[in-house]
């Protein structure tokens, strides 16, 4: 199955780069592309495709509007954020947006292809210590929850509370299945049912979350 993907960056000569490395590889075709967060809204809706590599600081609109208006739409379309620092400003609004994660556009071309190929299937790009750097840049911004556990967590079990707290810090399924005394098979299927009730996309929303309803403080 091919991974039908947009480049969405400003630069010309950066989407030509992004595009020789896509159409290189057997399972990845590039479908479309754009210059401005706006050109980019309008071809994802107009050229179905799976990931969207975006670039948060464009013309016209950013990512950060253009991913919310994605993810709005209802398409399929899963967003993957380039930025050139790891902490930039916007990364965090993109991925409260609905982004899937993000990647410096200085990385490897194999870690970025692997990347794509990750979010198409439904997994965040979030790396415990790339988790770990955003939540230290962004949580201190967060509003405090001095009232306690925000009630959006009543719909959780203590297990599912458990796994969600480990997410929060970046474990990883193995991690976690180790720490809880739980088959990994388990571990899944508590993040399942974990994504679903909260309505998260995936572990990026349930890191945001975590934090924000105050299940775990920095």
């Amino acid at each position: 199955m091919t991974i039908r993907v947009f480049l969405a960056d400003d630069q010309e000569l950066v989407r030509s780069g992004f595009r020789m490395l896509i159409e290189a590889e057997d399972d990845l075709q590039v479908v479309g592309e754009a210059p401005d967060g706006a050109g980019t809204v309008v071809g994802v809706l107009r050229h179905p495709c799976d990931v969207v590599l975006m670039d948060i600081r464009m013309p016209v609109m950013d990512g950060v509007e253009a991913t919310r208006r994605i993810v709005a739409s209802g398409v399929p379309t899963r967003v993957l954020v380039l930025t050139t620092f790891d902490l930039d400003e916007y990364v965090f609004s993109a991925l409260k947006a609905g982004a899937s994660g993000f990647m410096l556009k200085d990385a490897r071309p194999s870690d970025l292809l692997n990347a794509i190929r990750t979010v198409a299937a439904g997994e965040a790009v979030m790396a415990p210590s790339a988790t770990r750097r955003l939540l230290d840049h962004v949580v201190p911004r967060l509003p405090n929850n001095p009232e306690g556990p925000n009630p959006r967590l009543d719909v959780l079990t203590d297990r599912e509370r458990e796994v969600l707290v480990e997410i929060a810090a970046g474990a990883t399924n193995a991690e976690i299945a180790a720490k809880l005394y739980m088959a990994e098979g388990t571990v899944k299927t508590h993040i399942t049912r974990l994504l679903s009730k909260l309505q998260c996309r995936d572990r990026v929303g349930l890191v945001l979350f975590a934090y924000e309803t105050g299940l775990v403080r920095h």
